[in-house]
């Protein structure tokens, strides 16, 4: 009953997969995040699952699930008792219980079990995402569980995969951490939105997540991995100012997944630039010795305010879009002659940014 299941370790895992809080009571949190896309209805559900100062007893101790649902409508539910939040150091697998029935140390139930003994919680692996939460205000609600085959970690397919900030980031020395957990997969299952039932089979997932004791003061972020005409292709870009040591810096990442082989532009091996609206444009563009990308993202939606941790706690601090326009064009470069490996667009990537100081556009110097 409370067995994680074997296919764990028989599928995709990048580093920094485990959890990875080490018992202190420093200030720290993890935050994890999956993605669906519905290109049939073109929409996303976006899960997004944290945790702050899992030792208990501070002032912002506890967990939380958000849900960003179609047309970027949103649902949010805390959990502010710790001891009911549970995840494996040694892979991707964790969960929050809320209101259940059982009176036992939270771990991984079979999902039959979980819909039996669980009225508000989450739990989450590289092959399966489910969970169920309201809002007693207004009794909106979401239900899901779907079941996911991975096909690209962070790297070249069938290889060792990377971490995304690089092996430094196995020290504690730039924070927070930054890590995709699955560039693309495909999803099978439901979610059940306030009423509303959505099924789908194989449709694209995504998942990452972040960590540490301290928060970027400014960050962006791009990622969509279904397009238009161009299967097999996966999209997560971002950029932030961080903290290293004792001083902030500012850098951004470009990863590309493509017929089975990763490119990747990172700062110690590409020159990457980016000028960021405070809302509405997202444009990138990198380059090494071999390849050169374009991003140009856009929307003229509003988005839809996220909580993220902060210092101050889970606060409002970040605006998301999963409906952004983007176009990408990736070549590769050959002397002085570049040939275009692949030019594609679509209406589903998903656009953010977060933090303060956007008052102005932001440029890469």
């Amino acid at each position: 009953m409370f067995s994680i299941p074997e296919n764990f370790l028989n599928s995709i895992q990048t580093p920094h997969s485990g959890y990875h809080w080490d018992g202190s009571s420093r200030r720290f949190f993890e935050g994890w995040y999956y993605r669906v896309t519905l290109p049939d209805i073109g929409q996303t559900f976006a899960f997004m699952y944290s945790i702050e100062d899992p030792i208990g007893g501070k002032p912002y101790s506890g967990g939380a699930a958000q849900v960003l649902g179609p047309e970027d409508e949103y649902l949010c539910r805390t959990f502010p008792h710790v001891n009911k939040f549970w995840a494996s150091r040694d892979m991707l697998a964790l969960g929050h219980w809320g209101k259940t029935n059982l009176q036992i140390p939270p771990f991984y139930l079979l999902p039959s079990e979980f819909e039996y003994h669980i009225q508000q919680g989450y739990q989450a692996t590289n092959t399966l995402n489910q969970g169920i939460i309201s809002d007693p205000s207004t009794g909106n609600y979401c239900r899901w569980q779907y079941k996911i085959k991975p096909i690209y970690g962070w790297g070249n397919q069938n290889s060792i995969q990377q971490s995304t900030a690089g092996w430094l980031s196995f020290l504690q020395i730039f924070e927070p951490g930054w890590q995709i957990l699955m560039a693309h997969g495909l999803a099978s299952g439901f979610i059940d939105w306030n009423g509303k039932i959505y099924e789908f089979t194989d449709f694209p997932a995504y998942g990452e997540k972040n960590w540490g004791g301290t928060f970027p003061q400014k960050w962006f972020w791009l990622n969509c991995n279904y397009f238009d005409d161009t299967p097999d292709l996966a999209l997560t870009a971002g950029g932030g100012k961080r903290g290293v040591l004792w001083w902030m810096e500012s850098v951004a990442m470009i990863g590309i997944h493509y017929q089975g082989k990763f490119y990747e532009f990172v700062p110690w091996n590409s020159q990457v630039n980016w000028d960021i609206q405070s809302w509405g444009r997202w444009q990138m563009e990198a380059k090494n010795s071999n390849y050169q990308v374009e991003l140009r993202g856009i929307t003229n939606l509003l988005g839809t305010p996220l909580r993220a941790p902060t210092n101050q706690g889970l606060i409002f601090c970040c605006r998301d879009t999963m409906q952004g326009k983007l176009v990408l064009e990736l070549r590769e470069l050959t002397g002085s002659k570049s040939k275009i490996i692949l030019k594609t667009q679509s209406n589903l990537c998903g656009l953010e940014i977060g933090g303060d100081g956007w008052e102005n556009i932001w440029k890469s110097s």
